[in-house]
């Protein structure tokens, strides 16, 4: 089977000009490198695309390939993550991973939140500020956390986004909405332990590749998983195999969130206790990093046992499974 590969190469942002934060999200070689690796030992043959321009290209000049293993997160937007799906959906060239809507609908933090409500599944409760004067209208509990409702990587925040009286919020909020050009999303703050958990499959079919813990350091940004403690987690964060009564819970709490969803064949929910430890759903991320060292789904994959080469052959197989080839 020949696997196009489509991704925005962190590189060729930084070298048109873009800050570092900006291109958080986007991939190193390392990381193409090692996807094209596995794919080669499953027995496919390969082809490097690119971003979405260079898939336009790609398909201008008529040419095509089995199934495309997508992991750009585009640039701009809020439907960044959708365009190469819509584009490889107009062609009729099958994808691995989550399709246009449900990257679209994931991608925003608040309609994802409505979505596994509706499924029954605990997550805090939240309003968005669109316009400097939503702050207002703001009537939830203090201590309040903010976020960019369409970021990723801990991009937009710091120890400064959980606020405590409506001075705070007024100010982080003017900050989010003038730097990030998007609303910006408030809810209760969750004071309780932090996991995040791995999928792999789809529907039904999907399970859980592990759970692992989220340890920081409270000297790292107040204890906040943030863009900045990201950046440093080999000496801000410990990573650790949580007990069996956690892992049960955030494993429920994620299944039932990724099929309510409709996210395909891998990636991670994130989820955080209150303080009854009570897990709840933070947000889901259907275009996970897969850096082989340093994302997240890999180090709790390997953490269970699961090599990088397998993580990725489940994922192509679900894809598989799913599309009949």
């Amino acid at each position: 089977m020949l696997i196009g590969m489509t991704y925005d190469l962190k590189d060729d942002y930084l070298k048109e000009g873009y800050p570092p934060e900006l291109v958080a999200e986007c991939d190193s070689i390392v990381t193409i490198d090692a996807i094209d690796a596995a794919l080669q030992k499953l027995g496919h043959e390969t082809v490097r695309i690119g971003n979405v321009k260079a898939l336009v290209g790609f398909l201008a000049a008529g040419k095509s390939c089995d199934l495309v293993f997508n992991i750009a997160e585009g640039m701009h937007g809020l439907l960044r993550e959708s365009v190469i799906p819509a584009l490889l959906d107009a062609y009729r060239i099958p994808y691995v991973f989550s399709d246009s809507f449900v990257l679209a609908i994931c991608l925003h933090k608040g309609f994802t939140k409505e979505v596994v409500r509706k499924a029954k599944v605990a997550t805090a409760d939240f309003c968005l500020i669109s316009h400097p004067q939503d702050y207002k209208q703001v009537d939830l509990p203090y201590p309040l956390f903010l976020k960019p409702v369409g970021g990723g990587t801990g991009i937009g925040i710091t120890a400064s986004n959980k606020v405590t009286d409506r001075e705070q919020l007024k100010n982080v909020s003017e900050s989010l909405l003038a730097s990030y050009g998007q609303p910006v999303l408030v809810e209760t703050f969750l004071s309780g332990r932090e996991f995040t958990v791995g999928i792999t499959g789809t529907g039904d079919e999907a399970v859980c590749t592990g759970v692992m813990e989220i340890i920081i350091d409270h000297h790292s940004d107040g204890g906040i998983y943030s863009y900045k403690t990201k950046q440093e987690y080999e000496t801000t964060t410990r990573y650790e195999k949580p007990d069996s009564a956690a892992w049960k819970a955030c494993e429920k709490v994620a299944l039932t969130a990724w099929r309510a969803l409709g996210c395909r064949d891998g990636g991670r929910i994130d989820v955080k206790m209150d303080e009854q430890d009570v897990v709840h759903f933070l947000e889901v991320n259907p275009l996970a990093g897969l850096h082989p060292i340093d994302s997240d789904l890999p180090i709790l994959s390997r953490m269970h046992g699961l090599s990088y080469d397998d993580l990725i052959g489940r994922i192509v197989h679900s894809a598989q499974k799913r599309l009949g080839l």
